[in-house]
């Protein structure tokens, strides 16, 4: 082989040589963190709380409560799925999971909802989850009341340690919440979940202030990167 054809294979091969490694530098490198991440394979359960004919709470414009915590659900899936979670909804859209007939009747609704909060408990429990998240929103007779919270069974120590890292995290990041974590025993959803798991209600609709900045999409993605990194740092202590 004459020395020109040969210096031109040896430069053919260089160039596929650096193609095979840079073109997929950047998947290799998103690949490497999510399996680096603590929460690389944490099976985690978001309930995006109320759904279909059960609004849930509503503040004075009619903001209901259902689909704030639908996006809040949305965008804490998507942090968590980066970072290496498997993550799944109880609801992806806005309906319950009751499949009893929709009924303004006070005892066919409450039937509904019974049926909607023993569903939403069948996933968490059968899912072989590490953790699990309950998303709502508050409202309060008085305009005034205000602040993200979290709640957890007092019964349950990993649960607490979780409500506690989450809430720290919001305190922190959004700068506008002195409540504390406070232990429930009378929540359905934290009484009968198996995981470790919180109901996060992330604000007041009822208090004006606090329902304009619900309302916005990067105050909703602010509480639920807050909510993301109590996740992890309670998942790094574990």
């Amino acid at each position: 082989m004459g020395r020109r054809l040969k210096t031109m294979v040896w430069f053919a091969m260089v160039l596929t040589c650096v193609g095979l490694v840079s073109i997929p530098v950047e998947e290799v490198k998103d690949t490497w963190q999510a399996w680096s991440s603590p929460l690389f394979g944490k099976v985690i359960i978001i309930d995006p709380g109320h759904g279909g004919p059960d609004a849930g709470a509503s503040g004075a414009n009619g903001t209901e409560e259902k689909g704030i915590t639908l996006n809040l659900s949305n965008y804490l899936r998507d942090y968590l799925q980066e970072a290496g979670a498997i993550v799944y909804l109880t609801r992806e859209d806005d309906r319950d999971l009751s499949e009893a007939p929709i009924s303004t009747k006070r005892g066919s609704l409450s039937a509904r909802k019974s049926e909607d909060i023993r569903k939403r408990i069948d996933i968490i429990n059968k899912s072989d989850a590490d953790l699990y998240i309950s998303m709502h929103l508050n409202a309060s007779t008085s305009s005034s009341w205000r602040g993200a919270q979290t709640f957890f069974n007092p019964n349950k120590e990993d649960s607490e340690k979780l409500a506690k890292y989450v809430q720290k995290e919001m305190q922190d990041n959004l700068e506008n919440t002195t409540r504390e974590p406070l232990g429930l025993r009378n929540i359905y959803i934290l009484s009968n979940g198996e995981p470790p798991g919180i109901l996060v209600e992330a604000g007041f609709l009822s208090n004006p202030e606090e329902r304009a900045l619900l309302e916005e999409e990067n105050y909703q993605r602010k509480v639920s990167a807050s909510i993301y990194r109590g996740v992890l740092r309670f998942v790094t202590e574990e």
